[in-house]
This record gives structure tokens, sequence and C-alpha cells, in this order.
């Protein structure tokens, strides 16, 4: 364990941060995209991560102790790291550089080792740093720091950081792929405040000053899901026999005065869990946690200290959706974890789509219908949600910058719908599966965090079906548009024809109603026709299995635009 780091507050002669503040480069606001070959030659193996949090000058201390693996020759490490947190020191396997040998000119630090290594070869590099962490604007949807205060006056403290990455509070890798194997963390932070964070609790240390030091580990950690949480908490913690054997921890750290609001979420992680568990299978982090934080900021699946900040919030489906969906994300964002952003809806469509199914488990097929039908009008489908490329996070989840933005959520989530919808069920959660463990003989302990892609989703559905859907994820992954059922009758024949952009190829089959009796027509070469008598009823679609372009959705969406501005 590192040494405490022993600063002394002092009152700054400057005003503290405002939100936005201190402002950030391009470099740091940068997560993910193409890297340079010096990172894409390290294998992160183990960080060891002290903080100290000050609040009386809202600074951020630190030390980093980062073990990396050369997988190429590496003359030099790269490390991702935001300016406004300037290193003191710099030591390379234990032999301290002289000041000046390394620089950090716009957020990337750049230290040159000693001797180059070799392709096998171990580097220890220790990185002691102090300053002022960016504040966020609007956390979690911005990202930083946010300095807040309880009812009551005392420190309220957290991070987010999944939009510009873990670099806003401490040296690493701003990659998805980049995970350490293991990571520890030494967290000091003021008399009478507690610090949950992410793994299992190895203790916590109590200072001479009255200062307490805590003490957490963490294994295969998305880097952004790396949380610092600060204030006078509460907890409330049990365990849960899990239908695989193990039994697993969990904890809800409130803060006070809040007992009874909180005592109701918590009794709300057991039968939460049960359902992943029996849908999709072994909560991933048994050996370690479920944990859940309040937050001064709405949420974030930090891994195993989820961020939640609903405010206890009541809905009809009788859950607390905001809970539920960054619980999601243990198993779809930290579990599996898309390798490159351009597949960011493997996290957030999943992400979505699991309240609905949820609200089916609990209340079954109505209330399952009704929370699908609150996601569809926030489709946009103006860009497609996979380019096929490597992209940043922010290339992805902006509107403004290019990105499907929302459309990952809820265009993800309707297409896993349809897509449930057209395998099946069981067809649908063996891919799941695979998509989130690699395997399908699932048990605790035999599988870690894993990375995966579209490419590799589509892979999935192709060995548990035996057919080959590229062509379903050619069209709602890789266009805009949404597909568009055309329609034309003569006398008594109906026909339906899919109108697709670049005309694609689409044999989506779709139900059609006439009268009392469903027919599902196969529309092998994206056409079909039915024989409808003049005078019946025809409803097309009438459970909404597809997602398809409604043009009543579109009048609605123009609609409601003008009415924003």
């Amino acid at each position: 364990m590192l040494a405490v780091i022993l600063l002394a507050s002092t009152a700054m002669a400057t005003p503290l941060p405002k939100k936005g503040e201190p402002p950030l480069t391009e470099q740091t606001k940068r997560s993910g995209g193409i890297r340079p070959a010096e990172q894409l030659a390290l294998r992160f193996d183990t960080a060891d991560l002290s903080f100290e949090v000050l609040p009386e000058t809202q600074e951020l201390a630190g030390v980093a102790v980062l073990d990396f693996i050369a997988t190429a020759p590496v003359s030099r490490l790269l490390i991702d790291l935001d300016r406004n947190l300037p290193v003191s020191a710099v030591s390379i396997d234990g032999v301290a550089l002289k000041p000046g040998t390394w620089s950090n000119p716009d957020g990337q630090l750049v230290i040159p080792l000693p001797r180059a290594k070799g392709t096998g070869q171990k580097i220890r590099a220790s990185i002691t740093y102090r300053g002022t962490p960016h504040v966020a604007v609007r956390a979690p949807w911005d990202d930083g720091v946010v300095w807040s205060k309880t009812p009551d006056g005392r420190l309220w403290f957290a991070t987010t950081a999944q939009g510009y990455g873990c670099d806003l509070f401490w040296p690493c890798l701003d990659f998805p792929t980049a995970e350490p194997e293991q990571v520890t963390l030494h967290i000091t932070v003021p008399t009478g405040l507690k610090a949950p964070s992410n793994g299992r609790l190895l203790g916590v240390d109590t200072l001479p000053d009255g200062r307490t030091r805590w003490n957490w580990r963490t294994r295969n950690p998305n880097t952004y899901a790396i949380a610092l949480n600060v204030g006078p908490y509460e907890e409330i913690s049990g365990s849960y026999k899990s239908r695989f054997g193990n039994t697993i921890p969990m904890h809800y750290w409130y803060l006070p005065g809040e007992k009874p609001q909180a005592e109701k979420l918590f009794a709300e992680f057991a039968p939460t869990l049960d359902f992943f568990e029996s849908l999709v299978g072994p909560f991933p982090f048994g050996d370690e946690k479920v944990g859940v934080v309040e937050t001064p900021h709405k949420g974030m699946e930090h891994q195993t200290i989820n961020a939640y900040g609903n405010e206890y919030a009541k809905a009809v489906e009788g859950f607390d959706w905001l809970f539920q969906h960054e619980f999601t994300h243990e198993w779809f964002a930290n579990q599996l974890t898309a390798a490159n952003w351009d597949d960011f809806w493997l996290h957030e469509g999943y992400g979505s789509y699991m309240q609905p199914a949820y609200g089916r488990w609990r209340e079954g097929e109505a209330r399952y219908a009704a929370m699908m039908d609150l996601q569809r009008p926030q489709i946009a489908a103006k860009v497609p949600i996979v380019r096929d490329r490597v992209i940043t996070e922010e290339d992805v989840y902006e509107a403004a910058n290019g990105g499907p933005g929302l459309d990952i959520y809820m265009k993800g989530s309707w297409m896993l719908h349809t897509l449930r919808n057209l395998i099946g069920d069981k067809a649908f959660w063996d891919v799941t599966r695979l998509a989130v463990y690699g395997r399908t003989d699932l048990k605790p302990g035999n599988f870690k965090p894993r990375f995966g892609s579209s490419r590799e989703y589509e892979g999935f559905v192709r060995q548990v079906t035996g057919r080959d859907y590229r062509w379903f994820f050619d069209v709602y992954l890789r266009e805009a548009a949404l597909p568009d059922l055309e329609q034309t009758r003569d006398g008594d024949r109906l026909t339906l024809r899919w109108k697709v952009a670049n005309d694609r190829p689409f044999p989506m089959p779709i139900e059609v109603q006439v009268g009392d009796r469903i027919e599902k027509l196969p529309m092998t070469d994206g056409s079909g026709t039915l024989v409808v008598p003049a005078d019946a009823h025809v409803v097309i679609d009438p459970w909404a299995r597809v997602l398809k372009r409604s043009t009543a959705i579109e009048e609605f969406q123009a609609w409601r635009a003008t009415r924003k501005n």
C-alpha cells in the first residue's frame, strides 16, 4: 500500500472553480477513437491509485502506480491525464526521473523510458499529481467532479467520467480495451465522511489527524467506471442467495435522514438480481458486491458502485427505472464492454431494453408493451447507429457531433425487441448470454469481463439460429432511416412491400390482422400479398413487433419541435 499523501490544506488566493472550470483540452475531452501506437503496445496489468479529496481548495491529489506489459517494443509512455492535474514526480521501475523529463502540453502525459522495453517486458510507472479537477456542468451528461453539500451542510462529492474519460482524475489509457486486470484504490477523506467505491473493501484506516483512508480492490473495471464518492453516508447491507449457488453481498450508501426511502429501494435489489440471473446469467461481480451509492448527480454504471440520484421517484411500473437501468450495465457495459465506442448500442440499447423486459417479467405483456411504446417516439433515425470505424464516445453520444445520440438507447432497444420477436425468446436470450459471457455453460467463476462488437453479435445470432441475419443488422444499425412498409390494395388483394434505404434486402416477416384472424406474411423477397375481403378491417403489425417508419410519430416529433422553439 502506498503511504498516504500528507498535504496541508491552505486557503487559495484564487476563487474556487465554477461549473465547467477549469477548461479542458480537446485531447482530454476525447475518449476512445484511434490511439497512438505506443498505447496499443501496452497491456494494462494493475493500477494502485491513492487519492486525497481536499474540499477546502476543491483539489484532488493522487499517486498512481501503474503496471504495464509491453506487447510490442516501446520507448516511451503516453498516459492520458488532464493537464489541470500537474505532475510533480514520476518514477519508472523504481527510479525517479528528473523534473523536466516528462511533459503534458495537451492532456497526454509523455514519459520517455530510461531504457526501451521489448515485447513481454514489464513497466512500472509511479505518477504523483495534484490539481483542480474539472467541475462538471451537468453531471452525468457532462463529466467531471461534483462538489456539493448535504442538506445539513456536509461535503457530498462524486466523480463521473464516461464521456471525457478516466483521465479527468487519474492517469490512465482512455479507450475501452485498456481495462486494467486489477485496480486497488486508497481514498483519503475528511473526518466523519465515508468513501464507498469499486470492488471489495479491504479495510478503513484512521489517520493521526482524524481523516480516514478507504481501501478497495476490483478486477477488470471499465476505466470510466472507477468512481470516487464522498459523503456522510449511512449504509444498508444484506446478502442475496443466488440461483447459481453463491451468496452475493449487497450494499446501499445513502444520505442521513432517508432511511425509509432507502430501505424501499434496497428491497428492490434482490428481485432485480433474480430477474437478471434468470434471463441473462450470473451477476458478474458476485465475489465483490452489488453496490449502490446516492450521488449529487442522476446516475452512472460505476462497476459495483452504481451511482443513484433519482430521488426515490415513484413510477407506475412499480420499480425505480434508474436503479434498474444502471444495474443493467453491470452486464451490458461492465461485463460486456464494447471494444469500440462505435458499438455503444451494446451498452445502451440493452440498458434501455431491460426495463421493459423487467416490466414483462413482473406484470406481463401489457406492461411490456406500454413501456416499449413510451420509447418509440424518442427514436430520431437521423444517423446510423454503427458506422464501422473507430470513433470516440462523443462522436457517438452527441448529436451535435454528428452522432446517433439517444438512438443508441431507444432505437437500440426497439431493434432488440424486433430481434426477439423475429428469432424467438430462447434464441434471443441464448444470443444475449453469448454476447455477455462468451459462453452459455455458466457458473460463477468460469467467465471474466470481455469485449464485444456488433459484428461479433451478428455472428452469435447466426451461431444460435443457423441463419444469416446480416440483412437485419445492416438496415437497423448501418442505415439511418427506418424501414418503410408500403401497402397497396387492388380489389381483394393487399400487397405489402418494404422500402429500405439503398435498396438493401429486407425479408422481415410481418403480421397482418384481418378481422379476428392474424396471419404472418413471410415477405421473403421484401414483399407479400394477402387476399383480403373488401369490407374487412385490416391492421398491420397489430402487436407492434417490428420497428418501422411511422408517419404519425414523425408528425408528432415535428409538432413537438415547434412547441419547444
